[in-house]
């Protein structure tokens, strides 16, 4: 059995970079790379998988990521959720990309395999709950953040987030270690 890992929200310029980790116990038609479906689709297939499968989702806050940096982040992200996942249920874990994040951290066997989230259905999965999961939470702090557009965009690097942050200001769910915000807070200076 296989835990299919893949992370979301890598790049974004706010909010929280989040993990899902995936043991399929019964095949889900039509998965497939979170980013190749629409909005739609993304939330009916997460319905299923969450129905289906064993799920873990890592959450690790901007603040986080400022603090620890992207690589160190996106460990611990994929730490948090394949804790949530029995140990007895697996014995590989693949992870999404080119990097193996997990590796010497488990006992269990690990390795990255580039586009593994549109070619092993367990990797599949893992980038669809992720995205749902953060995708909704970007959404429900629109709702605090309304001049952000967070909504839309969900916190990657829009012209759109560029000038709510130009007419706004940095809020604290920003990641202030990011190259386009450092800009911006030295240009407010």
């Amino acid at each position: 059995m296989i835990v299919g890992i893949d992370e979301v929200g890598r790049g974004c310029w706010a909010g929280p970079l989040v993990a899902g980790a995936v043991v399929l116990h019964a095949e889900v038609p039509g998965l497939q790379d979170s980013k190749k479906l629409s909005a739609k689709s993304r939330q009916f297939m997460a319905d299923l998988i969450n129905d289906s499968a064993s799920v873990g989702l890592g959450w690790v806050s901007s603040r986080e990521v400022d603090n620890l940096g992207l690589t160190q982040s996106v460990r611990l992200a994929m730490q948090r959720a394949l804790n949530q996942i029995d140990k007895h249920l697996y014995d590989e874990i693949i992870i999404d990309g080119s990097y193996n994040f997990l590796d010497g951290l488990t006992p269990k066997k690990t390795k990255a395999i580039v586009r593994a989230d549109g070619s092993i259905p367990a990797v599949s999965a893992s980038s669809i709950v992720a995205k749902v999961a953060r995708d909704t939470y970007m959404q429900e702090l629109d709702t605090k953040y309304d001049c952000y557009g967070f909504a839309s965009h969900v916190g990657y690097g829009t012209a759109q987030h560029r000038q709510a942050l130009l007419d706004h200001g940095v809020s604290d769910i920003h990641r202030v270690s990011f190259k386009p915000i450092k800009q911006l807070l030295k240009g407010l200076s």
